[in-house]
């Protein structure tokens, strides 16, 4: 575990970066408010979370990678997010995100949504994660809670990871609506802090709800590629991509650039209350398109497991 220290932006001078924000989304959306306000009961609908907030001590881990699961799979690569939270200093964290499942638990290959308030001291690890994957029966989505059929907090291959204490506080809020760019709204939000910020690295993590549209949704399949993936047009060819339907609750994480640590600048899972869920690529109905997302400056970056030998395939 590296930790790569201190983000750029100190997170005292919110308007600043709201004003940021709302300025370059402009650019993408019909509509756009940027503003600083409470973190919402993140326990109530539609989140249901284990925890009240995304705010106290917020830190992105990004754990394992890509290389580990192309061109070849190696599935030996399995991680914690109880040890996770203890590897960037912050036991009992409240982890979100996006990642792999472990095929070692689950006997298959899925996407994992990681909602987890990771074990302390005092409490055992709460886990709210969903799991989705190629239903056998109809090859449609199979969304699932964790819990309902495993005990532990295990991932595997690759995860990216907004950390916090889970307490509520003051986060920023952004609506977008009415997509008239090609980005995606996570992609928008980046390079606008890449544009902003140059080199110096910003992250940002949290959550947000696609309350209206639909969306381009990806699950890998149950089996892992029996031939090398080499191109991203092997990856995407092996994927299964679905549209999904609102509302979908999204966990992103983001860093503007890669300072050098072989960083997934970008990466999203969302879930929902209807069944549906997967890899977040973009959204499929522009003009009807709503979001509305809860997202806080991050202040520490940790990187875990850096695979040694790395390629910049699959990693949309």
């Amino acid at each position: 575990c590296q930790n790569l220290g201190n983000f750029s932006l100190s997170i005292t001078l919110p308007l600043f970066f709201t004003i940021v924000l709302q300025k370059g989304l402009k650019e993408n959306f019909a509509d756009a408010q940027v503003s600083v306000v409470d973190c919402p009961d993140l326990t109530q609908d539609p989140f249901n979370f284990p925890a009240k907030g995304i705010c106290g001590k917020p830190r992105i881990a990004d754990v394992g990678g890509v290389p580990y699961l192309v061109p070849v799979v190696q599935k030996e690569k399995v991680y914690d997010l109880n040890t996770v939270a203890k590897d960037i200093e912050l036991p009992g964290a409240f982890i979100l995100g996006a990642g792999a499942a472990s095929s070692k638990i689950l006997g298959v290959n899925a996407e994992l949504i990681p909602i987890v308030q990771t074990k302390s001291e005092k409490k055992p690890a709460i886990n709210g994660s969903y799991v989705a994957q190629i239903n056998p029966a109809d090859k449609g989505c199979l969304l699932e809670k964790y819990s309902s059929k495993y005990t532990d907090c295990e991932f595997g291959l690759l995860a990216n990871l907004y950390a916090s204490e889970g307490q509520p506080g003051k986060v920023i809020e952004v609506k977008a609506n009415g997509r008239t760019g090609e980005l995606n709204f996570v992609s928008c939000l980046r390079q606008i802090l890449e544009k902003h910020y140059g080199e110096k690295p910003v992250g940002m993590g949290g959550t947000f709800i696609i309350q209206k549209g639909k969306a381009k949704v990806h699950i890998m399949p149950p089996e892992f590629s029996a031939c090398p993936l080499n191109t991203d047009e092997d990856v995407n060819n092996w994927l299964k991509f679905f549209e999904m339907k609102a509302p979908l609750i999204c966990q992103p994480v983001i860093v503007s650039r890669d300072p050098g640590f072989d960083l997934r600048v970008e990466h999203t899972h969302c879930f929902s209350h209807h069944g549906e869920g997967g890899h977040y690529h973009q959204d499929t109905s522009p003009d009807s398109v709503q979001y509305l997302g809860y997202l806080l400056p991050a202040e520490l970056l940790f990187r875990i497991d850096r695979p040694p030998e790395t390629h910049l395939v699959g990693r949309d």
